[in-house]
């Protein structure tokens, strides 16, 4: 859902990544940022100290704003890549499943609640690959992306329920991999 408010921000995006480009850090270490503040909220929820559930939050969203800015630097600099494309989406799926254990470590959440979010979240991501590799072009499809995801679980989590952003990540997760077979189901061509 968030990617397709993106073409209203661009002027925003672009702004931000000429500031980030204007480093000469390369696309790469920002992703590689990205994924150090992933670590740390992951660790912070590890903790579970107290106002964990807040540091971890805003630590998430830290993260996020770099996985914005990779992208951008990249575009801004012209050094998109496959390579890069193919980094920053590994490096996403390492960040999501190192909060998901954190939260799991920290016991804000069930077992079984974490395993079931991660799980509909790395299958929503394994259909967008596997539909792309197809031909079908799924960005934008689905309530449940990635940035909606995280977002749940920072912005829910830091007002002092991370168990049931957990439920809402699996939710809306398992509907967005539905919507995402359908959409593939229909747009391939035999």
């Amino acid at each position: 859902m968030l990617n397709n408010f993106r073409e209203g921000l661009k002027p925003a995006l672009q702004n931000i990544g000429k500031v980030f480009a204007a480093t000469g850090l390369s696309a790469n270490f920002w992703t590689g940022i990205g994924l150090g503040f992933a670590f740390a909220s992951a660790i912070v929820y590890a903790l579970h100290l107290e106002y964990s559930f807040i540091l971890g939050g805003v630590l998430l969203l830290v993260s996020g704003f770099f996985d914005i800015v990779d992208g951008q630097v990249a575009r801004i600099t012209g050094k998109t890549s496959k390579k890069g494309a193919f980094l920053d989406s590994v490096f996403d799926k390492i960040a999501e499943v190192a909060i998901f254990l954190g939260i799991l470590i920290g016991g804000y959440s069930q077992g079984y609640l974490v395993l079931l979010a991660i799980g509909l979240s790395l299958l929503v991501s394994y259909t967008r690959a596997r539909a792309e590799s197809l031909g079908v072009q799924l960005q934008g499809i689905g309530i449940g992306e990635r940035a909606e995801r995280l977002l749940v679980i920072a912005i829910i989590g830091m007002i002092g329920f991370l168990n049931y952003a957990v439920i809402i990540v699996a939710i809306i997760a398992g509907i967005t991999f539905v919507q995402r077979v359908i959409a593939t189901s229909k747009g391939i061509k035999e």
